[in-house]
């Protein structure tokens, strides 16, 4: 796995690329601008071009939407902007020549799953539209599945996928540690993981995971509970994180930590020590039958 963390853009957006360097990340995740604002400046090109430049020094950069965009809303003015927002999301990774950006689904406000991804899947088609079908994959997160959150089993990330690739946008998943820990998927044992994943494999496909966002879990299983914890500190602990980390299958795919973190990065630092010490040390995961096997015919969005 390439191990990273997500790295402030304060100062510009290539200072979180100087930043992701000086704690020693493979990969990286930024905010292309302010993540709780509609509005933001336009990119600086100088600074464009000197992160596409450091860019190179990463085996992945990808970047996460603003919090604010919720596409399935109930509000049409709410869906207007987070069409909008998302386009312009999608035009400034094309500037900064980032392939995958992660999106929360957002929630159906109380009017089902089904209603709900049927406005993802417009509300993409139109931003993508709108951004000039830009080469950016859209990665759907998966949620912790709390109220009437979308994503938050793989059977519904299934459905949305399903959605959205029939609007003629490139899509995929971001899997959390803490939220699918927290929507019942296990991942503390080996059987437990080789389920959640033969699982994933069967629903979704390995073809489709572009990232994992790597937290643990201050809330137990199947709490529903979004509260991310520092590696090992959590719930989930270390026992679940080696198998992620040993796990052949994922040695491509960036692992960002997304954890509680100060002005001096010194938490990063310890949890990709830790991620490493448990990569490094013996041992591997148990697999089950579809996730050893790879893609199947019945696996992906239209399974």
């Amino acid at each position: 796995m390439l191990l990273g963390a997500h790295m402030s853009i304060a100062g510009g957006v290539q200072r979180a690329l100087e930043r992701g360097a000086r704690v020693g990340c493979q990969a990286v995740q930024v905010f292309t601008r302010n993540q709780l604002r509609w509005r933001s400046r336009p990119l600086d090109p100088v600074k464009a071009e000197e992160f596409r430049r450091l860019s190179t020094g990463f085996g992945c950069v990808i970047a996460h939407a603003s919090y604010l965009i919720n596409l399935p809303s109930l509000d049409p003015g709410l869906r207007r902007r987070s069409a909008q927002a998302l386009a312009e999301e999608l035009r400034r990774c094309a500037a900064l020549g980032v392939g995958m950006l992660v999106l929360h689904p957002g929630s159906h406000g109380g009017a089902g799953p089904a209603r709900g991804a049927c406005r993802l899947r417009d509300g993409a088609r139109e931003a993508y539209e709108t951004a000039g079908a830009p080469p950016v994959r859209l990665l759907l997160e998966t949620t912790a599945g709390s109220g009437t959150t979308l994503g938050g089993s793989f059977s519904e990330l299934r459905d949305l996928l399903g959605e959205v690739s029939t609007a003629g946008v490139p899509c995929g998943v971001c899997l959390d540690t803490c939220h699918v820990f927290a929507a019942g998927y296990e991942l503390r044992s080996p059987q437990g993981y080789a389920d959640t994943w033969e699982r994933f494999e069967v629903l979704i496909g390995r073809s489709h995971l572009g990232a994992v966002h790597l937290n643990d879990s201050r809330g137990g299983l199947g709490a529903r509970l979004d509260r991310h914890a520092h590696i090992g500190q959590g719930r989930i602990g270390t026992a679940g994180f080696a198998l992620l980390v040993r796990d052949f299958r994922l040695a491509e795919v960036p692992g960002i930590l997304e954890t509680p973190k100060g002005p001096g990065m010194k938490e990063d630092v310890e949890n990709l020590a830790v991620l490493r010490s448990l990569a490094a040390a013996q041992g591997a995961p148990v697999r089950g039958a579809a996730w050893e096997a790879g893609p199947t015919a019945a696996s992906g969005p239209g399974a």
